[in-house]
């Protein structure tokens, strides 16, 4: 039976999350994957595609700023293919907003997605995963934004949510080392993925000294090793995987 992964914010084709479906399926992974407002057609194409690499794939809408919504995806990627050992939270909140913008409406919506469901979708897992002793390793990938590299103005809900899972994902490491879990983080830096415009391209070439801006698969081929059997001895780590990205 092959090994089930979970990916979140699998709701474009050009995101980070479906970069890393393609990436474990190639590696023979079942795929189960989470997706929000991403269409009539785009996730049963996406289905099929991944199929098409001969493994299982099913998906699912979940909101995550829903309370339940960790229960929930843990016990639909039971029911449909069995019990997941990798957990790559890349679904994420963001909404700009300085000093002045902050309030608790827009706080509790980024704690709701950032942190709470990921928090609670990397401690049921481990509960699973504890419970059931399936005959592999686990791990657990939690994404960042580099917040850890220096400031990002007019961002100060996204930032302090992403912030705490870097913090999160060190102790919980800790915590799940003698489970046989590897837990990390991966920073991918400024990705050329759902929100980029051709402005903001040009602003932040310059910054990028190997030539090029980063793309979804550059982060899905590190989380690939970090899940794999390579990258086992590494865990309680943030990596930031960004082609040298110069902050100014």
């Amino acid at each position: 039976m092959a090994k089930i992964a979970i990916v979140t914010g699998v709701s474009y084709p050009r995101s980070i999350g479906t970069a890393v479906c393609r990436r474990l399926a190639a590696q023979g992974l079942d795929i189960f994957f989470t997706h929000w407002q991403a269409g009539e057609t785009w996730p049963d194409q996406f289905t099929n595609e991944i199929r098409e690499y001969g493994v299982r794939c099913k998906g699912v809408e979940a909101d995550l700023e829903q309370p339940e919504a960790a229960e929930t995806i843990m016990e639909q990627v039971q029911k449909q293919l069995g019990v997941p050992v990798i957990l790559v939270n890349c679904a994420a909140f963001s909404e700009n907003g300085n000093y002045e913008e902050l309030d608790r409406v827009q706080l509790d919506r980024h704690y709701a997605v950032n942190m709470r469901s990921v928090f609670l979708l990397c401690t049921e897992f481990a509960k699973l995963f504890k419970k059931q002793k399936p005959d592999s390793r686990g791990s657990i990938i939690n994404l960042t934004s580099g917040q850890s590299q220096g400031p990002m103005p007019d961002e100060l809900a996204y930032i302090a949510t992403k912030g705490a899972i870097t913090a999160f994902t060190q102790s919980l490491a800790a915590d799940l080392a003698s489970l046989g879990i590897n837990v990390n983080a991966v920073n991918p830096g400024p990705t050329d993925s759902t929100w980029m415009t051709d402005d903001i391209r040009q602003h932040l070439l310059p910054q990028f000294p190997m030539g090029r801006i980063g793309e979804p698969d550059d982060a899905a081929r590190l989380i690939s090793f970090l899940v794999g059997e390579d990258g086992y001895w590494v865990t309680g780590q943030e990596l930031h995987s960004e082609g040298g990205f110069l902050r100014k």
